[in-house]
């Protein structure tokens, strides 16, 4: 669209807002009719560890909140001189599952457990052997029951327990909703109801039923919502609380909030079957559309659905590239001792071309980039360990290849079980931080999978452009469409995206890797039980 169209879209109304709370960064993304990203604005933000529990504040939340909205607001005045008074629809998005507990006041019960927290092992297994369905140690459900376990005193006291961006929805528009791929990261659902699972909810009620709670649990969660509808809209006190400069106007249609898992699938044109995603960032993970259900439970294996309420199978790993950034950050201070001034972005694409150099095998290297546990390979702690024989090749190309191998090594794992299940996949799309320099991140995970990997030219703007698209397609799309359709045709049509075939000794070296990775997970425990 050209400048002055942009203005009109602006003051009338028909742009759509995307802010998704990720691990690291909150950011907002405005787009035009065309789906087009105008203008962006971001908060970087980290976890906190508190009394053993990975957190965010409250207040931390809504900072980053509002800082991300009036940076992308202040984008607008600048570039197109126009005050953003209102956008056509809003969806939020935030990282997936976790636990957020509110009493009726609607005060937080206990610090937000996220996603990151691996203290509910004895809930997961004890859930999933009573609904013989796959419960991960982060879902909200599992949390739930881990804290009534525990005997934890706020639980009598709950009144509404939702994940992170049903939160911000609830909080902007009163509405006690969440969209179905989150959901699926709460409690299972039935795809076909497009709900929570009714013989597993009963399974729960009678499970805990000998607390004697003043609630049930249908009464503590969320309304279940597809893609493309209506989800409320922005209220007065919601509009003050999202943009406290007063100039947002209330009234602003919202769709389901979603995780960044949805978000993310969303982005990518990832929600039809045979297709899939990767987003690897601070955590990995894979989300496959099925054609038909697995064969058994997999404990590495979470069931999930799209946004469109679709099933997905989901390998999720808690670590990715934490321990990477910090080797990079390291290579940062040794460049400032020396006097040399060395830009971030640059010192990425460096050493991640670099590992391009490096031994298809990686030298004989190992690493594990564990900052927390990881349940695909049965840890509850992490410590991050690097490791060689006086045989190694130690070079800095190997080094690089390691820790960028290391980074998908538990993800590649839980990959292997889907394609032995017989699972088949056209292409996989990349996006996250992981791809952002040109061509490396792409090439490691095409030899991790051993299938074609595309990263589209907007993989970049992450999912805060896809909960855009989500609230665009909330508002334009025509009677019965589908979105899969919406998304392969007026979004993606002429997007052909960077598509790289995986390179056999590519694919050989890093099976040779995971060799050594799966053959080292005793150096990896020894380091959790020494390093305490």
């Amino acid at each position: 669209m050209k400048e002055d169209q942009i203005r009109t879209a602006i003051r009338e109304g028909k742009t759509a807002l995307g802010i998704e709370l990720g691990s690291t960064r909150i950011k907002a993304v405005l787009v035009d009719e065309d789906h087009k990203p105008i203008s962006s604005g971001s908060y970087d933000w980290e976890n906190q560890y508190v009394d053993g529990i990975w957190t965010y504040s409250i207040p931390d939340i809504w900072a980053g909140v509002q800082e991300s909205y009036r940076k992308m607001a202040e984008g607008v005045k600048e570039r197109y001189g126009e005050t953003l008074t209102t956008v056509g629809a809003i969806c939020f998005s935030a990282m997936m599952h976790g636990y957020m507990a509110f009493d009726k006041a609607g005060e937080l019960l206990v610090p937000f457990r996220t996603w990151r927290n691996t203290m509910t092992e004895e809930a997961s297994e004890k859930l999933t052997k009573l609904f013989s369905f796959r419960i991960p140690q982060r879902w909200s459900i599992a949390h739930l029951y881990q804290a009534i376990l525990n005997k934890e005193e706020h639980v009598p006291r709950i009144d509404y327990l939702v994940t992170l961006e049903g939160y911000v929805h609830w909080k902007l528009t009163g509405e006690r909703v969440l969209g179905i791929g989150d959901c699926a990261g709460m409690f299972p659902v039935d795809s076909a109801a497009k709900d929570f699972h009714g013989r597993m909810i009963r399974q729960f009620d009678e499970l805990v039923a000998p607390y004697q709670f003043p609630w049930k649990l249908r009464d503590l969660m969320p309304r279940v919502m597809t893609a493309g509808e209506r989800a409320g809209v922005l209220t007065e006190e919601g509009a003050r609380l999202l943009d406290p400069s007063g100039n947002l106007k209330p009234g602003i249609p919202l769709c389901p909030p979603e995780g960044d898992a949805g978000t993310g699938m969303t982005a990518t044109n990832s929600v039809a079957r045979r297709t899939g995603n990767v987003s690897a960032g601070t955590s990995v993970f894979a989300m496959v559309v099925l054609e038909q259900q697995l064969s058994r439970v997999y404990p590495e294996i979470d069931m999930v659905t799209t946004p469109a309420g679709d099933m997905v199978a989901m390998v999720h790993c808690n670590n990715c590239t934490s321990d990477l950034n910090a080797w990079v950050s390291l290579f940062e201070e040794f460049a400032g001792a020396m006097g040399m001034k060395a830009d971030r972005n640059a010192l990425f694409s460096i050493l991640y071309q670099k590992a391009l150099e490096g031994d298809k095998d990686g030298g004989g290297l190992l690493s594990y980039g564990y900052l927390s546990g990881e349940h695909i390979t049965h840890f509850e702690e992490g410590r991050p360990v690097f490791v060689r024989t006086p045989e190694s090749r130690f070079t800095l190309a190997n080094f690089m290849r390691v820790h960028l191998y290391t980074a998908l090594g538990a993800l590649k794992m839980g990959m292997d079980i889907l394609f032995e299940e017989g699972v088949r996949l056209n292409v996989l799309l990349g996006h996250g931080g992981l791809f952002k320099t040109r061509e490396v991140g792409q090439r490691i995970m095409a030899a991790a999978a051993g299938v074609p990997v595309s990263v589209m030219e907007t993989a970049g703007e992450g999912g805060a452009w896809g909960a855009a698209l989500l609230a665009s397609y909330m508002l334009r799309k025509e009677e019965g469409e589908s979105l899969d359709h919406y998304l392969a045709e007026k979004v993606f049509k002429d997007e052909e995206g960077i598509r790289m075939e995986p390179d056999p000794e590519e694919v050989a070296g890093f099976q040779a890797f995971m060799e050594r990775y799966r053959n080292g997970l005793s150096i990896e425990r020894a380091a959790v039980d020494s390093l305490k």
